[in-house]
């Protein structure tokens, strides 16, 4: 800590003259150029404030002759980036003195003005990756000479002064070649001659001209939100509007969400606001922006972004109801998933000790937590199944399955259930394979869910009559219903109840009802039905014939 000890001494002592001034910033060019990267805290600021408050009292061309003594050792990204944005003398000296890594270049490049990233150009001792970096930028070998003097126009037009003793007065053709020289010069900075500097295709050419409705462009606030620089095609429209005021009678009327990220100096992300002006600007506008600090002292400076018009919607987007029972549903599962999925992470974290040892009661209470946000997850994902299947916005994955042996392998797969109690299914499958126009995995859920549901059902010793067989282009599973469900009317047979029918296995949480409509809606998607047939449930789905790729959809349209 020799390094702060020696900084804290340097700021103890306030610099009363010129001389003291030229001392202190000198040693404070020493001590903060030899910053690591990393150094933070407020000794260092205060270090940055005195740099500010010095550099105004002491000549440009004094502080670029500091920079480049010997003895100067400039290794800090942060005081190179400060001395980048000072004048054009002190900026070059800074950038060719600095001493940084390729990494430190990288980073730092992007942050400084555009004329210090033509003095980055001018060095010969930078890696190839600044160099591309550059490149990307559009800084390339060709810039003006630092130090060149170009006459104003009143030191072309002002009175020439007296001639010396034995000197001629100047005639006309020296004023002549003066205001030659003038013009030349302005020809320079103004429009530059074609063939002297080419302009690069860089996709700029849309802030040159303003069309009858601007749809996008660049701007800067000030710290109190009014926008003091534009594109050049906008800013006689857009330079003085107030982004950030509350008066009525402000042209530029910003949301809550807009005016809260303004008030909190916070990114912009999707804010929006409405112009009153000029036709080419008025309207509805999306603001993406960042807030941006000064180099020296950190203090907040304004935002830099850009403003766009909201993207219209496609045509079949907008003949869509947004806010239809569907879409409804879908966006409140949304809403409620987010705030589940939180609960049900904690309490993992609780339950596998993951941040420190947990008394197991906390454990067990956890694992509870988690096991039942797990099944809201899981009930979430079947009520929006269900909505999307409604609405047509979901598709079932098509393929070719056997249809067959999927049913045989699902009453396999109950029998660890059903064989203890006595209960299950007679089936009766009258060939295989019999293949059906789905994936695999669709088939899979929708006979589990049915077959499932009505074993889970049963009472003990019931067996359920199943039989599956092809009846010209489509397949037929008929399955008995037990005698628990085969008294209710099909409303009452299809009604989403929890907990009516107590199941030691179930297809789903909300009861028989919803498992039988949602397998109902999932065999509809699939080109056939689910129909109640008395006291027997029978799922029609379309066939494939031998081993023909295409097939015919005959499904009936019988409502469950």
């Amino acid at each position: 800590m020799q390094f702060d000890d020696r900084l804290a001494t340097v700021l103890r002592f306030r610099a009363d003259g010129e001389a003291t001034s030229r001392i202190q910033l000198r040693q404070l060019f020493d001590l903060l150029g030899t910053l690591p990267s990393e150094a933070r805290g407020p000794l260092i600021d205060a270090g940055f404030d005195r740099l500010a408050e010095l550099a105004p009292t002491i000549p440009a061309a004094d502080r670029a002759r500091m920079l480049g003594e010997l003895g100067l050792r400039l290794r800090s990204p942060r005081l190179v980036a400060a001395l980048a944005a000072a004048e054009p003398q002190v900026a070059s000296a800074a950038i060719a003195k600095a001493e940084l890594s390729e990494e430190q270049w990288l980073d730092l490049i992007p942050a400084l003005p555009v004329p210090a990233r033509g003095f980055v150009r001018q060095r010969r001792d930078l890696g190839p990756l600044v160099a591309r970096q550059l490149d990307r930028l559009g800084i390339h070998d060709r810039g003006l000479p630092a130090g060149e003097h170009i006459a104003s126009e009143a030191e072309i037009l002002a009175p020439a002064p007296p001639p010396a003793a034995g000197e001629q007065p100047e005639g006309i053709g020296a004023i002549v070649r003066r205001i030659e020289a003038y013009r030349r010069a302005r020809e320079v900075i103004d429009a530059p001659r074609p063939g002297d500097a080419p302009r690069l295709p860089l996709g700029e050419d849309h802030v040159l001209h303003v069309p009858a409705e601007v749809r996008a462009f660049d701007f800067s606030t000030d710290a109190a939100g009014r926008i003091i620089w534009a594109d050049p095609g906008v800013a006689p429209m857009a330079v003085g509007l107030t982004l950030s005021g509350r008066d009525s009678a402000n042209p530029a009327q910003v949301e809550p969400a807009l005016a809260e990220a303004l008030r909190r100096r916070q990114p912009i992300r999707a804010g929006r606001l409405m112009i009153i002006g000029a036709p080419a600007l008025a309207g509805q506008w999306q603001v993406e922006a960042t807030p941006w600090f000064e180099p020296i002292g950190g203090r907040f400076a304004g935002y830099r972004g850009r403003m766009r018009r909201p993207a219209a919607l496609p045509a079949e987007a907008k003949s869509t109801t947004p806010d239809s029972a569907s879409d409804r549903v879908r966006q409140l599962l949304h809403e409620l998933r987010t705030p589940v999925n939180a609960i049900q992470g904690f309490a993992e974290i609780i339950q596998q000790q993951l941040f420190g040892p947990t008394p197991h009661e906390y454990r067990a209470l956890a694992a509870t937590i988690a096991g039942d946000a797990a099944r809201m997850l899981a009930a979430f994902e079947e009520l929006e199944r269900l909505a999307r299947l409604g609405s047509g916005a979901l598709e079932l994955e098509q393929g070719t399955c056997d249809f067959a042996a999927i049913v045989a392998a699902t009453i396999e797969q109950l029998i660890p259930h059903t064989g203890p109690r006595g209960s299950g299914f007679s089936a009766r499958i009258d060939q295989s394979p019999l293949h059906a126009p789905l994936a695999e995995i669709e088939a899979e859920r929708i006979v589990w869910r049915l077959l499932a549901t009505l074993a889970g059902a049963a009472a003990p010793g019931e067996l359920l009559k199943l039989r599956l067989r092809p009846r010209g282009e489509e397949l037929r599973l008929t399955i008995a219903l037990p005698a628990s469900l085969a008294k209710r009317d099909d409303q009452a047979l299809f009604h989403a109840t929890v907990g009516a029918v107590p199941q030691a296995i179930a297809a789903g949480v909300f009861g028989v009802g919803f498992a039988l409509r949602l397998a109902a809606a999932e065999a509809k998607a699939a080109g056939g039905a689910l129909i109640r047939k008395s006291d027997r449930l029978q799922l029609v789905l379309p066939g494939l014939t031998g081993t023909a790729a295409d097939h015919s959809q005959g499904a009936s349209d019988g409502a469950a």
